[in-house]
């Protein structure tokens, strides 16, 4: 099974398609977005990763970082990235070690499935989708789940200042 909704995401570090080392801790504080998918230029997941590109602008709109996860090597992703125009990082996962970890089906093997994690700014995972391979989330599903897991952010942030408005209007009665 994929990790659990609510729980904190494991850190991983994968190589991005221009062979940076991209590491997911190394981006909290902003809305992660982890799209698993089984292969480069297939039906299905060059659909998927178009429409991304397509929708992009809707997608920068949410500030969420957002990174495709493909069992191809870093210059496969590269071919793939620059063909398709993609304007995210593709990470290369080739043992499908990482995608089992977040995106694994109960019966069927990470080669026949994909799947979206979308994970807060703390790192707890908001949203976890997995879906036999001819499936795929809509844009619209996938923007919804980030400003679903901004809010969890931006209920923190409120919490936050309430608690420093009632400690400074206690400091202010002393």
């Amino acid at each position: 099974m994929a990790l659990e909704i609510g729980t904190k995401a494991p850190n991983f570090e994968l190589t991005a398609h221009d062979g940076s080392r991209w590491e997911l801790d190394s981006h909290t504080g902003r809305v992660r977005v982890l799209l698993f998918y089984p292969q480069n230029e297939t039906l299905v997941c060059t659909k998927q990763l178009c429409s991304v590109r397509d929708n992009w602008q809707e997608y920068l709109a949410t500030n969420a970082e957002i990174v495709g996860i493909s069992p191809s090597t870093p210059d496969e992703n590269l071919a793939f990235a620059q063909k398709r125009r993609l304007p995210i990082p593709i990470l290369a996962d080739p043992g499908r070690v990482t995608t089992s970890e977040f995106a694994k089906h109960w019966l069927l093997p990470t080669s026949l499935t994909r799947g979206i994690v979308v994970l807060d700014a703390h790192g707890i995972i908001r949203t976890s989708r997995v879906m036999l391979r001819a499936f795929r989330p809509s844009d619209a599903d996938v923007v919804r789940a980030i400003y679903e897991a901004r809010g969890d952010l931006l209920e923190s942030k409120y919490k936050d200042i309430r608690s420093r408005l009632k400690r400074t209007k206690l400091s202010r009665e002393f």
